[in-house]
């Protein structure tokens, strides 16, 4: 049985960056770059308190989503499963929930920023509803604009994605 998500509480934080950090080294195989060292910094605690909205996986937490809001949408900051936790269905669960959450709160979509090619990355995200975001304006375009020039282009391509969500009240 897979662990449970949740919202996350205060005690959850310490747990989150050790696996956000765990998260990223699955990227090295990916990109043939070792090390990454263009990779955003891994995020405090502080940081991930501040977030709009946290969902964890298990307890102690193996996988986190962390929403925030980008041009008056939902977006998906981060998804990070940790590599011995991988493989079981715990990304897409926590992505599924993050789409809930966002439905419930009235959104109309959600975004993200990711590898375009990196399985676990955008072919994975396109499974979850997400199309690629062909010329992103905005906020989202400024996102896209400073994973440029952070670097992460250099990995491989990155895209912005978007996934509508449709009210299930309103849909029947």
């Amino acid at each position: 049985m897979s662990p449970s998500i949740r919202d996350a509480v205060p005690a959850d934080l310490p747990f989150l960056p050790p696996v956000e950090e765990a998260s990223d080294t699955l990227l090295e195989g990916m990109t043939g770059v070792a090390g990454l060292p263009v990779l955003p910094p891994v995020s405090t605690e502080r940081e991930l308190a501040a977030s709009l909205h946290l969902l964890v996986a298990g307890k102690p937490p193996v996988g986190f989503a962390r929403l925030e809001e980008v041009d008056g949408q939902a977006h998906l900051e981060q998804l990070s499963v940790h590599p011995d936790a991988a493989g079981a269905g715990l990304g897409r669960a926590l992505v599924t929930a993050a789409l809930d959450w966002a439905r419930e709160q009235g959104y109309a979509s959600m975004t993200l920023c990711t590898f375009a090619d990196v399985p676990f990355n955008g072919p994975f995200y396109a499974t979850c509803g997400f199309e690629t975001v062909e010329d992103p304006d905005g906020e989202l375009a400024a996102l896209r604009r400073h994973e440029v020039s952070l670097g992460l282009d250099s990995l491989g391509e990155r895209v912005a994605m978007r996934a509508q969500l449709v009210n299930r009240q309103s849909s029947t």
